[in-house]
């Protein structure tokens, strides 16, 4: 009975969303004439109907809330007749198909200063901010102490070329190959989102050139579970710690995450990390809190 209800609260609401929605729009800004004079503002029912392609009964079903399929072509199609925004046709799809709507492949490379703020203050944890190309664009003193991402190049400094291509970082990764195979699943998933853009591929490509275990690994097409929030770093000078890790969204519509380590509680490895951290961050004198790419390097990355 708490389900009947529910759908029935849901139904509603997509009633009155369409028809707010609907009302709002000025028949000028579809390229239909205003013509005579109408009785209630915005666009009629029958030429919302026709511009998303549908029957007027078919689409007079759906504000009224009748319980009818519909597909994603259409609510596309309806969503730009009616002019909804991201946010409006986000919660279009969760209204109608109780799930968000296909993300796009589009990524993003700027990172917003409050997220600089919040890594600038995570002294003693490594944290950095990467997009859906896995490109890493701003970092904290401790990630650099621990990745050494100021170290590379701006069209090198993607997480997943550094993991399978460069000779430091596959080092630090101890064992390297469970972790890999672990991140590299990860990153799958992240490519179905984005299979056709051009530097996803050009990625895909180069790491098949440069390395046999990518090339072997992203072949057989292995999916290895969801991350297990947990990573193990071989550091110069210290040896091996344990971390724990987790991703905090950004920004959903263009895939920017921050990623975050903390050494592991009750792990006598881990309690050395701090000590470790904090010697190797004496000779960084830099007063900015934490790193970003530049415009100049955003366009060398792949952004």
């Amino acid at each position: 009975m708490k389900i009947v209800r529910n759908m029935e609260r849901t139904r509603k609401e997509l009633a009155d969303f369409l028809r707010s929605r609907r009302e709002r729009v000025n028949p000028k800004d579809v390229g239909l004439s205003p013509g005579e004079r109408r009785r209630t503002p915005g666009l009629r029912r029958e030429e919302v109907a026709a511009l998303a392609g549908v029957g007027l009964t078919w689409y007079t079903w759906l504000e009224q809330g009748r319980e009818i399929s519909v597909s994603a072509t259409f609510l596309d199609n309806l969503a730009r007749v009616l002019l909804l925004d991201d946010a409006e046709r986000h919660y279009l799809y969760l209204l109608t198909q109780q799930r968000p709507p296909a993300e796009s492949g589009k990524t993003g490379c700027l990172v917003p200063p409050v997220v600089h703020r919040l890594m600038a203050n995570l002294t003693l944890c490594p944290a950095y901010v990467i997009n859906l190309h896995w490109d890493v664009l701003a970092w904290n003193k401790a990630a650099d102490c621990v990745f050494r991402f100021s170290r590379h190049a701006p069209e090198r400094r993607n997480l997943l070329w550094m993991l399978f291509a460069d000779g430091p970082t596959k080092a630090l990764f101890d064992p390297w190959k469970q972790q890999a195979q672990q991140v590299l699943s990860h990153f799958r998933r992240d490519f179905v989102k984005a299979r056709q853009e051009p530097n996803m591929c050009s990625l895909i490509q180069e790491l098949e050139e440069v390395s046999p275990d990518f090339r072997n690994w992203w072949q057989e097409q292995d999916i290895h579970g969801p991350d297990l929030g947990w990573r193990r770093l071989h550091l110069d000078g210290l040896g091996p710690v344990a971390f724990e890790t987790t991703k905090l969204t950004i920004d959903e519509n263009l895939h920017l995450r921050m990623v975050y380590y903390a050494a592991l509680e009750n792990d006598d490895d881990s309690h050395k990390f701090a000590p470790w951290l904090l010697h190797q961050m004496e000779p960084m004198r830099d007063p900015i809190p934490a790193k970003t790419v530049s415009a100049s390097e955003a366009s060398a990355a792949r952004c």
